[in-house]
């Protein structure tokens, strides 16, 4: 049975699409199957990996609004072998409005892709950087959580709100969710505040923290303009081979719970 995760932070520019977008890409080159959900209606996530948003017929819109959807019908393939994509494009910022009157709004997208699940290893959903109703949904569908967070001050205001509403969607909606993990972005190992604000995070989540921070990278930024993940773009730079460390770090993880459970 796949696991599906969510990327999550509603603080935007915290590199949450970077990491959805890296992490699956490297999952699916370490020979997993994956797929990604795209449910932010600003569609970095599908460009990152190399579809024409704005040519869409179908998008994760469709899965969220429309009754009885064939979810197959909305993968297509990516640029990565062992990754697929559901897009997003902007009619997906409708959405919201649309699941105000829907019965059992919550639970929009977790009926859709419970038809899929047992036929990936992994499925990653890129959330919006909100705490609306789009990533209800994705939490509700999950069963866990990964939180990308910036190497400065400001990236920890709002963590106390992500958290609260995990925890209310674990106690009302989804009590099997949990948090995989907390990742840092953009780290600096020269600066003062990027020590601090690991410290902090450490302090809070203490071992969900991934041992593997993320540098800030210059070819990571330029990979999305070319349509293409880090590991494509330039598999030697610092940032994919940080990347790369932490996906093997995950399932390294991934696979000490599994035994633990044995």
């Amino acid at each position: 049975m796949g696991k599906i995760i969510s990327f999550s932070n509603q603080k935007g520019g915290v590199g949450k699409t970077t990491t959805c977008v890296n992490m699956s890409a490297y999952l699916a080159s370490f020979g997993k199957k994956v797929l990604l959900i795209d449910l932010d209606p600003q569609g970095n996530a599908s460009s990152g990996l190399g579809i024409q948003k704005n040519s869409l017929k179908k998008s994760s819109y469709s899965l969220i609004c429309e009754d009885d959807a064939d979810t197959k019908a909305y993968i297509l393939p990516t640029v990565v072998d062992n990754l697929s994509i559901i897009p997003s494009n902007i009619d997906l910022a409708g959405a919201e409005i649309e699941l105000v009157n829907m019965e059992n709004r919550e639970r929009a997208l977790i009926s859709s892709i419970a038809k899929i699940k047992d036929e990936y290893d992994y499925i990653t959903i890129d959330c919006p950087p909100s705490l609306g109703l789009l990533t209800i949904n994705a939490l509700v569908a999950s069963d866990s959580v990964i939180i990308p967070i910036q190497s400065e001050f400001y990236a920890l205001e709002g963590l106390s709100q992500l958290i609260n509403t995990i925890r209310l969607v674990q106690k009302h909606r989804n009590p099997r969710l949990t948090i995989d993990g907390v990742v840092l972005t953009m780290y600096d190992p020269r600066a003062l505040i990027s020590r601090q604000i690991q410290e902090e995070i450490k302090k809070f989540f203490g071992a969900k923290l991934f041992d593997h921070a993320i540098p800030r990278n210059i070819r990571v930024s330029e990979a999305p303009s070319h349509g293409v993940p880090i590991m494509l773009h330039d598999a030697k730079c610092p940032g994919a081979k940080a990347y790369r460390r932490l996906t093997k770090e995950y399932i390294n993880r991934e696979e000490n719970r599994e035994n633990q459970q044995l």
